[in-house]
Order: structure tokens, then sequence, then C-alpha cells
């Protein structure tokens, strides 16, 4: 027996649960298929329990740098509170909440694992054994998000290792911690665990800098003040092996000069993998445990039909919660013919990314390089946000370069970073401008208040000569 839906989602994250609603919103009958909890990696392992770590070392951050407000600081994070509240913004890895909320939205969830079993079939295995088959008239989205990438370091993969998932919710902060990658969850959750308590934090990344998909200046300045607050970091080398005597027992991890790093625990976080292998993807001609490709309007391109859509982590566009989620919305509402215009072109053009550092990164659209890649007439601009008048007032030794990318033909801003406290408040400002296309010209009548760090737009177009 077989149960006909017009939609089938499979995977019930943010993404899966966006495109779902939409489609829902568009007047079709919807199953969302989940085999874990519902709200998915961002919800319970990701974005919420990680920056609930990050808070209170970041609040204690902005007030040291408050004279006045520096005296009041007596003591230190109590870190059974700090956990007790990452536990409350993960929700205690109860996703009741999340379905009842799918259930408001009009969703059918239906439990287990879900593969491709055809065209437009899905088949859902649950824990008992008992498969459930679904017929999607109109078409499948995959929503099913990735998992922690383990490199084929000697010896990783034979002892207990750390991924994003056991950092975000562990009980226990180590005394020493070994962190295998310098990207977004490296350098995040290194930082929460230096001021949660562990005494001993080395970062070893195999790049030349921290976050090296942004620009030079923004690692280099990251890495300054990690360094500062205790942080061993360790950039251009390789780790080649590492051991544990038994599972209980420190781990030992070998750099390819023969130095060696001790930890208690040992995170990993040098990518994610799309969790492909086991969704059917052959039964439709795709290859299993690769990204999805898709065209703007999230469809397959290797499936014909265009019945087969895969939305966020899945289809490797954009590894972000946010994107993951406006790519949903239009998928959720193309499936369901209603206009979506050119499709998900944000993804080209306009990606806000930020690490939750201190002080943060925060990003959106092309590096310089990438502009350079791309136009022969490119220019930039730099400014210290610590010369802004707001961050005067905000607190002492507030500093952090910044950086506009101009197409100067076009006279329109095609890349913006931010170093520096906050910002990642401050990036919606320039994602407007580069989707939106302003030009300077327009943009210099665009008035930051006074006195505020947002007064960095008025620093920039004067540096660029306006």
């Amino acid at each position: 027996m077989s149960e006909t839906y017009d939609v089938v989602v499979i995977g019930g994250g943010p993404a899966g649960e966006n495109a779902g609603d939409r489609a829902v919103k568009a007047g079709l009958r919807v199953a969302l298929v989940e085999k874990e909890l519902v709200g998915g990696e961002c919800s319970y392992w990701g974005c919420m329990p990680s920056k609930a770590l990050l808070r209170p070392g970041e609040a204690l951050a902005a007030l040291r740098r408050v004279p006045g407000a520096r005296a009041a600081i007596t003591g230190g994070i109590d870190v059974d509170k700090a956990l007790a509240r990452r536990d409350s913004l993960s929700a205690g890895l109860d996703d009741s909440g999340q379905v009842e909320w799918v259930e408001s939205a009009g969703m059918d969830l239906v439990r287990g694992h879900g593969r491709l079993a055809g065209e437009r079939t899905v088949e859902v295995t649950a824990e008992d054994g008992s498969v459930r088959t679904l017929i999607a008239e109109k078409g499948v989205i995959i929503g099913v998000g990735t998992g922690a990438a383990i490199p084929p370091i000697e010896g990783l993969r034979d002892i207990r290792t750390w991924t994003n998932r056991d950092v975000t919710q562990a009980k226990e902060v180590p005394a020493r911690l070994v962190v295998l990658g310098g990207g977004v969850i490296g350098v995040e959750m290194a930082q929460a665990m230096r001021w949660l308590g562990s005494e001993e934090v080395t970062i070893v990344e195999m790049a030349d800098r921290l976050v090296p998909r942004e620009e030079a200046f923004a690692g280099e300045e990251l890495r300054e003040a990690l360094e500062e607050m205790g942080i061993t970091v360790m950039t251009g080398v390789r780790m080649v092996r590492a051991e544990r005597s038994a599972d209980d027992a420190p781990v030992t991890a070998t750099l390819e000069d023969g130095t060696t790093v001790t930890g208690d625990e040992i995170l990993v976080a040098v990518g994610r993998r799309p969790l492909t292998d086991d969704l059917g993807l052959d039964t439709v001609g795709l290859e299993p445990g690769r990204y999805v490709e898709v065209d703007d309007f999230l469809r397959a391109t290797g499936v014909e039909g265009g019945w087969l859509y895969a939305v966020g982590d899945a289809n490797g566009r954009a590894l972000l919660t946010h994107q993951g989620k406006y790519q949903a919305r239009i998928a959720g509402d193309h499936i369901g013919g209603r206009d979506v215009g050119r499709g998900a072109w944000a993804d080209h053009t306009a990606v806000p990314r930020v690490v939750f550092t201190d002080p943060q990164i925060a990003a959106v659209g092309m590096t310089e390089a990438e502009a350079r890649e791309r136009w022969d007439n490119v220019d930039t601009v730099r400014y210290d946000m610590g010369h802004t008048a707001g961050a005067a007032t905000t607190g002492q030794g507030i500093s952090g370069t910044s950086q506009l990318v101009i197409d100067a033909d076009r006279r329109v801003i095609v890349g913006a970073t931010f170093v520096g406290p906050h910002v990642g408040e401050m990036l919606h400002a320039a994602t407007i401008a580069i989707v939106g296309e302003v030009p300077l010209d327009r943009l210099w009548h665009a008035v930051p208040a006074y006195p505020t760090m947002s007064e960095i737009w008025l620093r920039f177009l004067e540096a660029h000569g306006m």
C-alpha cells in the first residue's frame, strides 16, 4: 500500500520545514520525513547551542571594555548555568515544540529514514523496521543537510573524537582541548571552551590563516584576539596522526614536523559532508554521497522531469541555515506554482555569513580576490571600526578592520567585511546595498545616525572620495 501526497520533503531541518510550509501555503498536501529530531542540526547541535556557549564570555568581554562597568565583574562564568542556558536554547534535545509547529502548519510528519525508490517515490523505514511508501505527485524535496567530515588522518577514525555535536552538547568543559580546523566551528568553539574554563586550547589549521574563506585581514585580527586570551593558534601545519592509549586517556596529535599536541578531547572541525549516501539517489541516476546539483529554482539538474528538488546544505551551494531557508522558500513556492522570478540568484552574489567570535567577523558577497577574478576594475576601501564615535561610546579598545569591495565601473558594492564586536548586527545594511545594487552616489544620501558604529558607512564613502 502507498500513500499519495503532492509533495514529500525528506529532512525536517530548517530548510525542509520551510520548503514544506511554503508548499502547504500554496495549497499542496505535504509529508515531512525526519529520522532524527525535527528542527535539524542548527536547532540542537549547531547555531543555537553554539551561540549559547559563546554568549557568557562575549558579554563579559563587552563589560570589560566599559570603564565603571568592568569594576562590577567580581567573578567568572557560572559554567553550570551557562550549560543550562545552552540546554534551554536547544530545547533539551526535545523536538516536541517543533513537531507541534509542523503539525500546526498543515504538514504530516512521518518518522523514519526516507529514501528515494524511483521517480516521485519515497520509502520511509521506521525504527521498528516497518516501511511506508509515499508517492509525490508534484515532487520530492531533499533537505537532509550535512554531517561532520572526518579526514583520513592516521588513527583519527579509530579513537574517540568530538564533532560539532559533541562539543555543543558537552556536559563538562575539558581542561585541554585540541581543535583540528580553523574554520567557523573551530574558532567559535575554541573561544567558547576557553571562556568556559579550558586551561589549554590549541587550534591546528593546515591553511596559512584562520577562516581562510574570508579576507586575510579578518583571519589575522581574529588570531591576535584568540592568542591574547591564551589560545594557541598553529596555521600552515598538517596533523598526520592521532592516538589514545585508552578510550579515556588523553589524545596525542602529531604534526607533520614531528611536533605533538596533547589534549583531553579533540574537536574535528575540518568541514562538512552531504548526508546523501543512503538516500536512494542511485535509483534516479544520481551519485550517492555527493551534493545534489541544482539550478536556481532548486531542481536537481541531473534528473529529468523537474520533480526532484534539493534545498539547504544538501545541494552544497551555501552551507548556512539562513541561505537554506531562503532556498526552501523559493523551492516551496516554485513547486506550488508561484512566480519566483529568477529563483535563488542571491546564492551567487549576496550570501551573508557571520563568525560569532569576539571580535566577530561579518561578511557578505565577494572577497576582494573573488571580485578581481570576475571584474577588471575593482576598488576597495578600508576603515577601522574603532575610529567611529559609536565605538568610542561602546567601550575602550574597540577596533577592527572593515572593507568594502566595489565594482568601479558600475559604482556598486559587491562585497563587504566587518571585524569588531557585534558587527553581525551591521551586516544586513551591506546585504541590502549589494542585493539592491545601490549606486554609491545614492548611498551617500543614506545618513547614518550619530553616534553609532554604523557611521562607518559615511567614513567608507569619504575614504572613497565622496
